[in-house]
């Protein structure tokens, strides 16, 4: 059985009859309640006179281009629901998120099913529209008949997106809540995509996107923004919810956009992380950007001299969440001076008992803290290398650079 369809610009203006077969107005708006069905259209507003009426769903008998025929006619005044979804008001020409193409939409048109339940009519949200078709739909609705405009619409390929690939944007969280607005589609990306979509919305939007957003995921996202987008969105935030997002983040990535931000801001965010993480990053902070010590991250793996394969094992079970970038481990001495550098990939082809220093690197390279971007970019090309030890003025390990940190020196981010 072929869809029946009904577009909201053919929907606007559509007169509405009692069961006498007399006109009471024409719709004025429509809505969705997600609380209570996240795709059915619960009202429609009618605009009868001066005021405004409100339709129930199941008041309706029969809904077709030609109007809406009600099978029970006490109709109340419309008063302002905050728990409702309008088509007209609150999504036609506003931006929405489209979940499937991962980039920020306006929407032109929407797109209703209309289903027999029950012997009764009732209207679905199926898409919303942002092509050249519904562009044209509204440039001739009320100028044209809606069955011309149908007609004359054929040639032109349809654009939409399913309407639960969608994500609203509203700035106030308590009607977030109230229109039941989650992140869960956004947080389902790639956080690059994410990053995309953050960079073309409002400030208030993206402060409510992070506001709600998984503080992982919202890491994440925001480390793959523009620094200056980075300092915007956190001062937006309340210190305590920007400091959950920055312990999430790498020590290093932290101290970059925490630098960024007015002194009294990241005091502020600073004072609301735990005690470790807080000390890390503060350390890094004190170090010129573009030094080896501005450029280093705390993440690391290292053990005592005298460790073996097996305990080289359980390290690194210990620190899973680092085995994504991870490539080098790290022996060092009793005085945390560094001794050697050890290719993970060398463990794998190791029996467990074997000493950890039989599979050092024959050189170690490493660079004091105060060592200059134009030198280390050098290093890097020069020797080939994927991870550079940083020591501090006593040799003693204070961090790593990584390939990744170089090509973003070299992007100018």
């Amino acid at each position: 059985m072929a869809q029946t369809l009904l577009f909201l610009t053919e929907l606007l203006g559509l007169k509405v009859y009692d069961l006498k077969g007399r006109r009471i107005g024409v719709v004025r708006d429509a809505a969705v309640v997600p609380l209570v069905n996240p795709s059915r259209v619960d009202r429609f507003l009618v605009g009868g006179g001066y005021a405004w009426l409100s339709l129930r769903f199941d008041q309706v008998q029969k809904i077709n281009l030609d109007g809406i025929y009600l099978k029970e006619e006490v109709l109340i005044p419309y008063h302002s629901d905050e728990y409702m979804l309008r088509m007209v008001r609150d999504l036609m020409d506003q931006q929405i998120i489209d979940g499937e193409g991962r980039k920020v939409v306006r929407v032109t048109d929407v797109t209703f099913e209309i289903r027999n339940e029950n012997g009764f009519d009732v209207l679905t949200l199926l898409e919303v529209d942002i092509g050249l078709r519904s562009i044209f739909r509204r440039l001739f609705q009320g100028v044209l008949p809606r069955r011309w405009i149908r007609r004359l619409q054929g040639p032109i390929p349809p654009h939409s997106i399913k309407w639960e690939a969608c994500s609203i944007l509203e700035a106030d969280p308590q009607r977030r809540l109230r229109l039941n607005i989650t992140n869960k589609l956004l947080e389902e990306m790639h956080p690059a995509d994410i990053a995309d979509i953050v960079e073309d919305l409002s400030p208030d939007d993206r402060e409510a996107i992070f506001e709600t957003m998984d503080s992982e995921t919202a890491a994440e996202a925001l480390s793959e923004v523009d620094l200056d987008i980075q300092a915007r969105i956190l001062e937006s935030l309340e210190a305590d919810k920007a400091a959950e997002i920055i312990e999430e983040m790498s020590p290093d990535e932290a101290a970059d956009v925490l630098a960024e931000l007015d002194e009294e801001a990241s005091h502020d965010i600073l004072e609301e992380m735990d005690v470790e993480t807080e000390s890390q990053v503060s350390e890094l902070m004190e170090f010129a950007e573009d030094s080896a010590g501005g450029l280093m991250n705390t993440e690391y793996v290292a053990l005592h001299q005298d460790a073996t394969v097996s305990d080289a094992i359980i390290a690194l079970k210990t620190h899973a969440e680092l085995l994504e970038s991870l490539n080098t481990m790290f022996l060092v001495d009793r005085e945390d001076r560094l001794i050697a550098s050890i290719p993970l990939a060398r463990l794998f082809v190791a029996k467990g008992e074997t000493p950890l220093i039989e599979l050092r690197s024959d050189t170690l390279i490493q660079v004091k803290v105060d060592v200059n971007q134009k030198k280390l970019t050098e290093m890097f090309d020069k020797y080939n290398l994927l991870t550079l030890p940083v020591v501090d003025p006593q040799g003693k390990l204070a961090g790593v650079i990584t390939a990744d940190d170089i090509i973003s020196v070299l992007r100018g981010g």
